[in-house]
């Protein structure tokens, strides 16, 4: 049931407006030069930290809505980014001990910015949650898989990346570079751990997006195979084909990695493609 239309947020303007302000500096700012001090990245954190927040504030009064008595939720494809972007920043700000290269950095910035902004002038439809006690928890779990998928692609761009290091030439005087040197590190940790790492996001996300359609087949009557559905079983084929492979013939390496992108693109179709169709070109929201 839909409850209103749908129009940008005017409660989330302001934290829209800061956390974009916020992740652009965290952009902008220079990293820090080879040998320089450790204060010199803080201007950075900071700003981060309070676009991380300002983002959460915004994605929480886009998507809880009350009207008089009813409760709803509010999930368009711009949320779907958000809340994604948001996840993956958190995931990168955790390991930035390890990962904190200033281009990826600025890549991450820069997309939450524009997710952010896509989150606040594309919120999409209000959706009545009573008599569905089951839709909120799916769509929570359909949005963690987002996101762990998110971070598992982060893993894979930097897991390919460190392979090329580590695959460099020697330079003009013999010597290999700096960070091909040690034993297979690659980015401040063993290239095999940056693997592992990014096949465990896989699998925490397959998870997630197996419990969010075993949760969609169960309270969706009757079942409807549209467009959503079908890009979602896709893949779940492709990610279920990827960690099969994985385990049986030891698939890595840039043929993981294909299949990866693949099976994330045609998540991205299932609801964030569906959901920009609906809303923007169609004009129209949908019931789920």
């Amino acid at each position: 049931m839909i409850l209103s239309p749908a129009l940008p947020s005017q409660p989330a303007l302001w934290p829209s407006l800061l956390a974009i302000l916020a992740y652009f500096f965290a952009a902008a700012w220079p990293g820090r030069p080879q040998g320089g001090l450790v204060r010199h990245e803080r201007p950075i954190w900071a700003a981060l930290l309070v676009g991380w927040l300002a983002q959460a504030v915004a994605i929480v009064l886009d998507t809880v809505i009350t009207q008089g008595d009813t409760m709803g939720a509010r999930f368009g494809f711009g949320t779907a980014l958000s809340i994604t972007s948001w996840l993956v920043v958190a995931v990168y700000a955790f390991e930035s001990r390890r990962l904190g290269l200033p281009g990826v950095r600025r890549v991450l910035a820069v997309l939450a910015a524009l997710t952010v902004a896509l989150g606040w002038l594309f919120p999409g439809q209000v959706q009545s949650v009573h008599g569905a006690t089951w839709a909120p928890l799916h769509w929570l779990l359909g949005f963690a898989s987002y996101g762990l998928f998110g971070a598992a692609l982060l893993h894979a761009v930097l897991w390919r990346h460190a392979e090329r290091q580590l695959r460099a030439p020697p330079s003009a005087s013999g010597t290999l570079p700096l960070r091909a040197r040690h034993g297979g590190q690659a980015l401040g940790m063993p290239l095999l751990r940056l693997e592992a790492l990014t096949l465990q996001f896989v699998w925490a996300g397959f998870v997630m997006l197996s419990l969010t359609l075993l949760l969609g087949l169960w309270f969706t009557t009757p079942w409807r195979w549209d467009h959503k559905s079908v890009f979602s079983v896709l893949s779940w084929v492709v990610f279920a084909t990827l960690l099969v492979g994985r385990v049986r013939f030891g698939w890595r390496g840039r043929l993981a990695i294909r299949w990866l992108v693949a099976g994330s693109a045609l998540l991205l179709l299932a609801y964030v493609g569906s959901r920009f169709v609906l809303e923007v070109i169609l004009h129209r929201g949908s019931a789920t």
